[in-house]
């Protein structure tokens, strides 16, 4: 299928009012295409295109849902190699992330059309008599769904079927560094039997587009996934309307690593957690809290697996860490390792811009230790290839560490001790706990999400997922006397 580079408004391909270069981060002279971005107007179309048709949607029965969802999803997993490499062309992850990523996006969208005809009510008898009551869910209306680039599959993927499973009509403005991800997926949708307007794209920058969808009191619901920053402006513009709000934010996730743990083990789950996605991910482990009786030894192969990764063209045989996704992504990063060094932090590997056979924002995964818990590249989301060690002389202290972050997405251990593993479960303030696990992976039927400026709403993904995009309404009947 040729790829489009306009927006889909009111189930019609548009022109935008200007265009955007999208080049690949391995290779700048690669061109993937100029991509439409609508104007408010457009938006405008949108939003009045999708309030219609989504009366009609949330009227149709169960099982044409699941057929439609079960469409996108099979077609999604039977293209991944095709749709992931064109993720890893324009992202920047390795092309097995990318076909990875594809398929579990192809996932949700055949786990969302079976819970399309699970959508059960509650029926019960009422304290007075004569009386039964009706509980059921109902579509929430129009969903907003404002999505990153670091995952532009999966993560619209796992907003857009729920929202569709229960009968929304969905406006999503993706990330301008990964329209063509955007318009693989649309694609995929625009194909299927849904109400004209039901599904657009509406590609544009934030501070218009996003802004005026956040603004709109024709928009019910905004599920959101980026800053913690744009998260807080999208809701003071929206809390006006009293829109429904659903968002993942930042995240400075620790993974205590104690003296009783399998160490080889424990550095292959940092690499992964640390480096994996070139760091770009909101699970991502950049704090290392290690007990001072394995500390150096941990250190010391650690440092020695993240200088053995593979950093290269994401399209490349064998490459294991590709580059970051922009100049200006790059340029924060090696702020970053900067401000470590100015902070007093020791920089062991690392950190530097890396010359390939191709032109592109390639970067050495870097490793600091001496870190304290205290200093900016502990207390703030990087976003990068960076992971910082910090030094504890205790379990308690480890948790104390764990804990001390305005962020709360996930949190990991590595421990053989059974009740020390309990014990952090338990404590850690985070969303998601990883015992002996990477900080990064999870699954798609249970609940994502954290805590304190990690997250605001209800959790995404799994059951927990109809609790946003669905609005539950008691009826009571009362039939009198049967003649």
């Amino acid at each position: 299928m040729a790829l489009e580079t306009r927006n889909f408004i009111a189930g019609e391909w548009q022109d935008g009012a200007a265009t955007i270069e999208n080049c690949n981060p391995s290779d700048l002279s690669d061109v993937i295409g100029a991509f439409a971005q609508a104007n408010e107007a457009q938006l405008d179309e949108a939003l009045t295109a999708a309030h219609r048709a989504q009366f009609e949607w949330g009227a149709t029965g169960p099982q044409k849902r699941h057929d439609v969802l079960m469409a996108i999803g099979t077609e999604l997993m039977a293209r991944a190699d095709e749709i992931g490499t064109l993720v890893a062309r324009e992202e920047g992850k390795p092309v097995a992330e990318g076909r990875g990523e594809v398929y579990r996006a192809g996932q949700f969208f055949t786990y969302f059309a079976a819970e399309a005809l699970r959508q059960l009510g509650q029926t019960a008898d009422s304290v007075r008599p004569d009386i039964e009551i009706d509980v059921r869910r109902e579509p929430v209306g129009v969903v907003a769904i404002i999505s990153p680039w670091n995952f532009p599959v999966a993560t619209p993927a796992w907003k857009i079927a729920p929202a569709l499973a229960f009968g929304n009509a969905v406006i999503w403005k993706p990330a301008n560094q990964t329209p063509a991800s955007a318009v693989a997926l649309t694609q995929i949708i625009a194909k299927q039997d849904l109400p004209r307007g039901l599904f657009n794209l509406v590609m544009g920058p934030g501070r218009a587009i996003g802004q005026a969808l956040s603004e709109s009191a024709v928009v019910d619901a905004i599920s959101f996934t980026g800053s913690v920053p744009v998260g807080r402006g999208i809701a003071a513009a929206a809390i006006p309307n009293m829109t429904k709000l659903q968002m993942e934010m930042g995240s400075k996730n620790p993974m205590v690593i104690m003296e009783d743990c399998d160490l080889d083990l424990a550095v292959a789950h940092s690499v992964n957690a640390g480096f994996g996605g070139t760091g770009q991910k909101c699970t991502a482990a950049s704090r290392l809290v290690v007990h001072e009786r394995i500390h150096d030894a941990f250190v010391e192969r650690l440092v020695a697996a993240a200088q053995a990764l593979k950093v290269g063209h994401a399209l490349e045989e064998g490459t294991q860490i590709g580059p970051v996704v922009s100049a200006d992504q790059l340029s924060a990063n090696l702020d970053y390792i900067e401000t470590g060094k100015q902070e007093g932090a020791e920089l062991l590997c690392g950190g530097t811009r890396l010359e390939r056979a191709t032109e592109g924002h390639f970067m050495a995964p870097a490793v600091f230790a001496g870190t304290r818990n205290d200093m900016r590249i502990n207390r703030e989301e990087m976003f990068a290839p960076i992971t910082c060690v910090i030094k504890a002389g205790s379990y308690d202290e480890a948790l104390h560490i764990a804990n001390d972050t305005e962020f709360g997405l996930t949190a990991g251990i590595m421990t053989r001790d059974l009740a020390r593993a309990t014990h952090f479960r338990r404590n850690a303030r985070a969303g998601c706990v990883m015992v002996n696990l990477p900080t990064a992976g999870t699954d798609y039927h249970v609940p994502f999400g954290g805590r304190g400026a990690s997250s605001y709403g209800p959790r995404e993904q799994g059951r927990y997922a109809e609790e946003f995009y669905t609005i539950v309404k008691t009826s009571y009947i009362h039939s009198g006397a049967p003649a």
